[in-house]
């Protein structure tokens, strides 16, 4: 019989750090998990500050700062992330502030930082490209269907905006990820769902604007692993439970089909213990917020159960994408189930 899953350690692919700044330069971060993890992709937030997401990848290389609540092209930075190193991060001394708040070790600041490793085996790929205005095809090397994609324009200031992807609302629509819009129905992928092997753009700027370079992150589905999917609010403190196949780790939700509500992030390090309630917005520069009964969850051995009846996660008849990646599979390669929390 098939296993259930490949990936019996998620840290392998995943880990969520946070940490507290202490303003000095060439500051080693270390990961808390039992096996060592080179990031290729890394996504940090002050915690307690009115400060802008702060997003690395190893193909644009450290101190090349993107926003996700922002539509601001790349930033070059020199004093905030100095490295991807073996099983961590190096961060530096973030002295040259900006008015944008990039910073990732201000002196008693909080930060949370969310990692990825780049790896067809747990369905993450990062693939830079430069545009040329024509509809076409983009290779990529996950050798499955990815069905979760994000794209940026890197070279285009206040202009075009990140572009998201989901399965779930189809290749003729598209979100931003800076905006709390619901869905939209645009041929930025050329309304063509994505293959093993590549992923269409069409000739809009956003996506595919001549001579300008972007930067997209794409991530199929991995039993046990990752998921991408949607579900249907209603309106009740007994939500939704949504399967995952794993304990999660971390999960954005985002209402697809009702505007104003936006991309709420969630995950195991900053609550460690159910209901999980302290969240981040992709799409805005505030602080942490943690108030019972507003967008609560709880993370189960299978996935995840909406226990609230606010607007952002649970409206009546709203659909709401989400994306989530595990701490630990709902069994592993050896039968064995995962614990609750």
């Amino acid at each position: 019989m098939a296993a259930y899953t490949t990936i019996d350690n998620p840290e392998l692919y995943f880990q969520c750090k946070i940490y507290t700044g202490d303003g000095n330069d060439n500051r080693a971060i270390t990961f808390d998990g039992e096996e060592d993890m080179q990031p290729n992709l890394l996504w940090f937030k002050n915690r307690g500050a009115a400060a802008w997401h702060n997003i690395y990848d190893s193909v644009r290389g450290a101190n090349k700062a993107l926003a996700s609540n922002a539509n601001n092209n790349e930033e070059s930075r020199s004093d905030t992330l100095d490295s991807f190193d073996t099983n961590g991060f190096t961060v530096g001394n973030d002295t040259s502030q900006s008015p944008n708040g990039l910073n990732t070790n201000a002196s008693s600041n909080t930060y949370v930082c969310w990692a990825w490793k780049e790896s067809a085996t747990a369905g993450m790929d990062i693939v830079s490209y430069t545009g040329n205005s024509t509809a076409r095809t983009i290779s990529h090397s996950l050798s499955a269907v990815p069905k979760f994609m994000i794209a940026k324009d890197r070279t285009a200031s206040n202009t075009n905006r990140w572009t998201i992807y989901h399965q779930s609302i189809g290749n003729a629509n598209i979100l931003h990820l800076d905006l709390t819009n619901a869905k939209a129905d645009e041929s930025y992928w050329n309304d063509t769902t994505p293959t093993s092997s590549v992923f269409s753009v069409s000739n809009e700027e956003t996506v595919n604007d001549n001579s300008n370079t972007y930067i997209a992150y794409l991530f199929a589905e991995k039993q046990g692993f990752s998921k991408f999917g949607s579900y249907t609010g209603n309106a009740n403190d007994d939500g939704p439970m949504i399967f995952c196949g794993f304990r999660p780790a971390w999960i954005m939700c985002k209402a697809s089909s009702d505007s104003g509500e936006g991309w709420h992030i969630l995950d195991n390090k900053r609550d460690p213990n159910n209901p999980v309630l302290t969240k981040l917005a992709a799409n805005a520069a505030g602080a942490d917020s943690a108030t019972a009964g507003d967008n609560n969850v709880d993370f189960l051995s299978n996935g995840f159960k909406i226990i609230t009846n606010d607007n952002g996660l649970n409206k009546t008849g709203v659909t709401y994408i989400y994306m989530a990646f595990a701490e630990q599979p709902f069994v592993n390669s050896n039968g064995v189930p995962a614990n609750a929390r």
